[in-house]
């Protein structure tokens, strides 16, 4: 069902609902203020006397107290008859009136006695002059009396009172005008709260329709301007949640097409380099340049290297999407530290002997000392310093030193070269991302930027971290952390 149906329903509701629950209540309590202290059915009720005007039961009144006049000129002593007195007396509750006999200065009879203790006191004397008025009417009480006196047959004055209550009467005209009033108070209402629930609903919802649209043309920034409360701040708050969240990612796309955009740009330059050398090694190889065996191996050697800087490159590229998609492969087995850092030691050895690069290798942890890594991937962690300490040795002799470090629970590896180092300011930066801290493309320094956030990324899916420290001019240490594999009772391995 639509809003606005339901509106519409709610309308009517509001409307019709009220008026049948007001009539009724209306009718039962006029019902009770007519017949006020007699016990009654609904059943009973005469509608034509409860909507009564003033007119009316004063007519009534009026003929009961011409009644009374006559019988007290005729036959006074009827008054001193308390059944007759009650007959009387029944005729007019229906009346909202009762009959009070005064003997003297007291109270001889009373159809209501508890009314006509506070009315007595302010009873006219017997044989009170009325002058144009018919009655007595007591504005503090709301009392309309009429007075007929007479003598008992013992010879005290007595004198018969007709007390009607004028608050009791209902007239059809009252009935009339309050019935208007309460539809015209209903009709307001309903109005207002219609208008209340359009402003509430209906136009806190337009401006999020307006503000969704926003969003659907690509506009994040469209803010809602209006501060709501209950199910529609809810509503405004998860949109100000969707737009940040985004906003954000579209963001996050944006700034990843332009790493995109800058690593094809760095690896096609980076490749170029060594294509560019290889071509022009094997044109001299072709062209008969290397006419010596010494040259010819010079030639293949550095065609060689060309060919294996390409393919770390290519293989970066590789790793690099498997980090943005979280699909690195990971083999895990249990490896001896001293006989895999050995073994690498000895690979990566032989490389630097051919860049002049002297390599230090110490392991301080015991030799049975076990970590659970993926080997090929920990061995990109170790290539991938080493070959950047590599890139950034300004010095005659470049020194590497790795170091195997004890740390009781885990392992620390150090790798520090004696480069030209990094800035304080560049330290924190070197893990992300596509951060060189020589931003020139013309750097013959090469690099693709991406290769420390690949080392970062390896080694804390290996449950460890890693840190640098550097002094300009003086060099670089790498560090990162493994924790070690124990074999626990139980059967249970950490």
């Amino acid at each position: 069902m639509k809003f606005k149906t339901r509106l519409r329903i709610a309308f009517a509701s509001i409307v019709f609902l009220p008026l049948i629950l007001t009539a009724l209540a209306f009718l039962a309590i006029s019902v009770y203020l007519v017949q006020d202290d007699q016990p009654h059915f609904f059943g009973q009720v005469n509608y034509a006397e409860m909507v009564d005007s003033v007119q009316s039961v004063g007519e009534q009144v009026q003929m009961l107290y011409q009644k009374l006049a006559d019988t007290a000129v005729s036959e006074p002593q009827k008054f001193e008859d308390t059944a007759y007195l009650q007959s009387l007396n029944k005729s007019l509750n229906r009346k909202n009136s009762y009959i009070l006999v005064r003997k003297n200065d007291s109270i001889y009879y009373a159809g209501n006695m508890e009314a006509a203790e506070l009315i007595f006191d302010k009873l006219p004397e017997y044989g009170y002059e009325y002058g144009d008025a018919a009655a007595m009417y007591f504005n503090d009480l709301q009392k309309y009396v009429k007075q007929v006196d007479f003598r008992f047959t013992d010879g005290s004055e007595g004198s018969v009172f007709i007390v009607t209550r004028i608050s009791g009467i209902i007239s059809k005209r009252l009935l009339i005008d309050m019935f208007i009033a309460i539809c015209l108070i209903l009709l307001f209402t309903s109005l207002m709260l219609t208008q209340w629930i359009h402003k509430g609903v209906f136009t806190p919802i337009n401006e999020l329709n307006v503000a969704m649209q926003k969003v659907k043309e690509g506009n994040f920034d469209y803010r809602l301007s209006t501060e709501a409360s209950g199910e529609i701040g809810d509503l405004y708050r998860n949109y100000e949640d969707m737009r940040l969240r985004l906003k954000e990612t579209t963001e996050e796309q944006l700034q990843q097409e332009k790493q995109n955009k800058e690593l094809i740009s760095n690896i096609s330059h980076d490749l170029k380099t060594p294509i560019t050398a290889i071509k022009g090694y094997m044109e001299g190889i072709m062209d008969g340049v290397a006419d010596t065996p010494e040259k010819m191996d010079k030639y293949i050697k550095t065609v060689y290297n060309k060919a294996n800087d390409m393919d770390r490159l290519i293989n970066e590229l590789t790793i690099y999407s498997g980090i943005d998609n979280n699909r690195i492969p990971y083999h895990f087995h249990r490896i001896n530290v001293a006989e895999y850092f050995g073994d690498c030691v000895e690979e990566v050895g032989l490389e630097l002997d051919s860049r002049n690069i002297k390599l230090n290798y110490s392991n301080l942890v015991d030799p049975a000392t076990l970590i659970i890594a993926d080997p090929e991937q920990l061995k990109r962690v170790i290539n991938n310093i080493i070959s950047n300490s590599v890139k950034y040795i300004d010095k005659e002799q470049g020194i590497i030193d790795i170091r195997i470090l004890d740390e009781v629970d885990s392992i620390r590896v150090e790798i520090e070269d004696n480069g030209k180092g990094i800035a304080a300011k560049d330290l924190p930066k070197i893990f992300e991302r596509f951060y060189r801290t020589d931003a020139s493309r013309n750097s013959t320094k090469g690099g693709s930027g991406i290769g420390l956030s690949i080392v970062k990324k390896i080694i804390e899916d290996h449950g460890g971290y890693i840190w640098a420290t550097s002094k300009e001019d003086e060099g670089t240490c790498m560090h990162f952390v493994l924790r070690k594999y124990k074999e626990q009772k139980g059967n249970e391995k950490v």
